[in-house]
């Protein structure tokens, strides 16, 4: 079971969310808040993935994300968006969240996103404009690229590349033959190697580097 939190000030959205989800097999909301409410909501209920209203009145979604990602065991967290504000999404990439989600997103499309997100995998939403993603593909980087793929082993970038083509971990093991916990530690060691938070920085890294043009066997 997937437990998922929706944090959004708008409650409309909030419920819209909530049923959409609660009707999906598999999948659990333990909770529909606003933003001033989601530190103390994901200590007390422990969800597995957080759909995060990017802006909000009452409390900047970027400022919770950066106290999530603080936690001692932190939430997979993904972005709610109009995508309508390129500087914020650029913020939330480099802050580890691990995808967007529009919030007139398909509602047939919303529960496999939200398995793929709870199962490692990367989500961006196909609506998502081009000049937001080329934004942060053009953008500087802590270090040149090549410098950071050197740190990696063949291995290690193999699970990249696949990362990069938006695979779970299970996914990624059922590719190249490998237990699901030798994949993450692969994952682990890729995003501290890389010096990113997440694995959507990480996928970006490698389009940029020009990796995803090759994929493993």
């Amino acid at each position: 079971m997937i437990r998922v939190l929706v944090v959004d000030d708008e409650a409309l959205i909030r419920t819209g969310f909530q049923h959409i989800l609660d009707a999906a097999e598999g999948i659990e909301v333990v909770g529909a808040v606003s933003g001033g409410q989601a530190l103390q909501t994901v200590r007390e209920a422990t969800p597995d993935l957080v759909l995060l209203d990017i802006r909000m009145p009452d409390v900047d979604g970027l400022t919770v994300l950066a106290e999530l990602r603080r936690l001692p065991a932190p939430p997979v967290v993904a972005m709610l968006t109009t995508f309508d504000m390129d500087e914020y999404v650029e913020t939330a990439l480099r802050s580890g969240a691990a995808g967007f989600l529009l919030k007139d997103t398909d509602p047939e499309e919303l529960p496999f996103l939200v398995r793929s997100l709870a199962e490692g995998g990367t989500v961006l939403s196909s609506k998502v404009t081009r000049t937001v993603v080329d934004g942060f593909l053009n953008a500087g980087a802590q270090a040149p690229e090549a410098r950071l793929l050197e740190r990696l082993t063949a291995r290690e970038r193999d699970v990249l590349v696949l990362i990069g083509h938006g695979l779970s971990n299970a996914e990624i093991a059922k590719r190249m033959h490998l237990g699901t916990g030798t994949v993450k530690d692969h994952v682990s060691a890729i995003l501290t190697k890389l010096e990113v938070g997440g694995r959507v920085q990480a996928a970006l890294l490698a389009q940029r580097a020009g990796l995803l043009g090759t994929e493993t066997q």
